[in-house]
């Protein structure tokens, strides 16, 4: 992982101390600091640490939010972030109102002997009476800080009550609590909640929104593609005027003019869907209780139900789904990574592969394409697992306590969790887009590219392929939508079904997309993301052979 070379510190004119976030996730830690300040973060990484913050500042001093703590392994490394970000820093401590006695004993120590106040949210949920009040007090006075109480109803005073005490912060103390307010208030179950019923709804609901951004993507894309193209024409036309390389670059068959349109048409709506429909989904409250119902089904593979949700988030964009990795746990964190790059198609992919499908005439496929995408996905997640040692049994140690209150998302909530996964998409995946562009054009243009797809000729025929697809399969590991040369004419009809499937199994699972492959070497290192990657391509080439020759012998024995 790229770490930067000093930890955040405030602006240097007016000396005022940082103020450091800490709490578990989901306590409504996040919206804080975009209240208190008004504007919007900025991602780091903290030095020596494998935490990555996002840093507001309102001028005054720098406001840095820490990841959501929801077991003890995500305490101990928020408490070593805290010694890197800056032994001067105040503490924001976020607890829930509803689970404050479990929480404020398993997070005293991580602020201990630190300066700072406890903001407490959720207590709408809290029957706000004398009783209660002085309970709050009585905590307050043994912690040693300032407890404010966040009503939602009333956000605007509890944050002008906030600042205030933020501007005389106590001191945490260092010994053990014996004050209590006394209460743990729960949500009512839903269906979710229900042993049997709960996982498979959960997987449901929580599909849906990656079923509904590829079908509006395919929707979106059938009605401006015309209109995109047509309004390139001029362009393209012009540009094939200029003196090579410069028209290859711009209008050639990756060039800019003629791959860039893809990235609007086909991978734009679904981001941006996929974005909001996660964003909603975690502002009411419903994604804490869908991670914790299929928490069950993924468990057996060495992964979370959190983790599962970051796997889905990726048929949008792989980039910021590894990005989001940042806040699993150390114990998961490559496995996710391993499948998201294994068994996220992607936007680019699901869109060429549609097209691929289509012009082979068998749509029919794609349902045993996904299928068999994710469950191989889920299986190279748990060899990473227990190559890493992971216990499927401390596992359970990562879902959050209790249940989460269900409540109407609101927009401001919304826009930022979409907001930060398209800001990432722009600055990050963006300019590697555009650089691959150019890149894959020089290749076509020098014939690198059918050069570089020579050498995996022998092989295709021990899968069973054509020499046909290796060259598909070369520039799909650049850019996943060059698997859509496996339409060609003279490829696509000579591919049995098995063979069409393998084929497509291979371009998009052989190694991820060159963005994606960046990215998880800049998270993880080059040496923990080559061996990733190694592991991928062993485990595709695998499941292509299986299915080619396979399904060679299964249609035979029909037949």
């Amino acid at each position: 992982m790229r770490r930067s070379s000093t930890p955040p510190s405030p602006p240097p004119a007016t000396g005022t101390r940082p103020l450091v976030l800490v709490g578990p996730e989901s306590s409504g830690k996040s919206t804080l600091p975009g209240a208190l300040t008004g504007t919007r973060s900025r991602a780091q990484n903290v030095a020596g640490s494998t935490l990555a913050i996002e840093t507001y500042s309102d001028g005054a001093r720098d406001i840095v939010d820490t990841p959501g703590i929801v077991h003890r392994i995500d305490a101990a490394t928020t408490a070593t972030a805290l010694r890197a970000l800056d032994q001067d820093a105040d503490v924001l401590l976020v607890l829930r109102a509803t689970h404050l006695d479990d929480e404020l004993a398993e997070l005293l120590p991580v602020v201990a002997g630190r300066r700072g106040v406890v903001a407490v949210t959720n207590w709408d949920r809290v029957q706000d009476t004398v009783a209660a009040r002085r309970a709050l007090a009585g905590v307050a006075a043994a912690t040693g800080v300032p407890f404010i109480a966040l009503d939602a109803r009333d956000g605007a005073a509890g944050v002008a009550e906030l600042r205030a005490a933020l501007a005389d912060p106590g001191e945490f103390t260092r010994g053990p609590v014996l004050a209590r307010v006394g209460w743990r208030i729960e949500p009512p179950p839903t269906i979710l909640e229900h042993r049997w019923v709960g996982p498979i709804a959960g997987l449901t609901i929580l599909l849906a929104p990656a079923i509904a951004s590829v079908w509006l993507a395919i929707t979106v894309a059938d009605a401006i593609e015309p209109f995109v193209e047509a309004g390139l024409e001029p362009i393209a036309e012009a540009a094939t005027r200029l003196p090579w390389p410069l028209a290859d670059v711009i209008a050639g068959d990756y060039g800019l003019i003629t791959m860039g349109p893809l990235l609007l048409v086909w991978a734009l709506p679904v981001v941006v869907v996929l974005a909001l429909l996660l964003g909603v989904l975690k502002a009411s409250g419903l994604l804490d209780r869908l991670t914790t119902a299929v928490h069950p089904l993924v468990r057996p593979f060495g992964l979370t139900g959190r983790d599962l949700v970051r796997i889905v988030a990726g048929h949008g964009c792989n980039v910021p789904a590894v990005i989001s990795t940042r806040s699993c746990s150390g114990c998961t964190r490559d496995a996710t990574i391993g499948a998201i790059a294994f068994g996220s198609a992607c936007s680019y992919q699901l869109g060429a592969t549609l097209g691929v499908l289509a012009a082979a005439q068998r749509p029919a496929l794609v349902v045993p394409y996904l299928s068999v995408l994710l469950g191989v996905a889920l299986v190279h997640a748990r060899l990473i697992a227990r190559a890493e040692g992971t216990d499927p049994v401390s596992l359970d140690l990562h879902l959050l306590r209790g249940r989460a209150f269900l409540m109407r998302p609101q927009w401001t909530d919304i826009r930022r969790e979409a907001g930060a996964t398209l800001r990432h998409v722009t600055i990050k995946a963006l300019p590697i887009f555009l650089a691959i562009t150019v890149t894959a054009s020089l290749l076509a243009a020098t014939g690198l590219l059918e050069r570089l797809a020579r050498p995996l000729a022998p092989m295709m025929g021990l899968l069973r392929l054509p020499t046909e697809v290796a060259l598909p399969v070369v520039l799909a590991s650049i850019r996943k939508d060059g698997l859509l040369l496996l339409a060609e004419p003279g490829t696509v009809e000579i591919l049995d079904g098995p063979q069409l499937l393998a084929a497509l199994l291979l371009a998009g699972a052989l190694v991820p997309c060159l963005v994606t492959a960046l990215t998880i070497a800049r998270e993880r290192g080059r040496r923990i993301a080559a061996r990733l990657l190694w592991r991928q391509a062993v485990g595709a080439l695998l499941l292509a052979a299986v299915v080619s020759w396979g399904g060679a012998l299964l249609l035979r024995g029909l037949a």
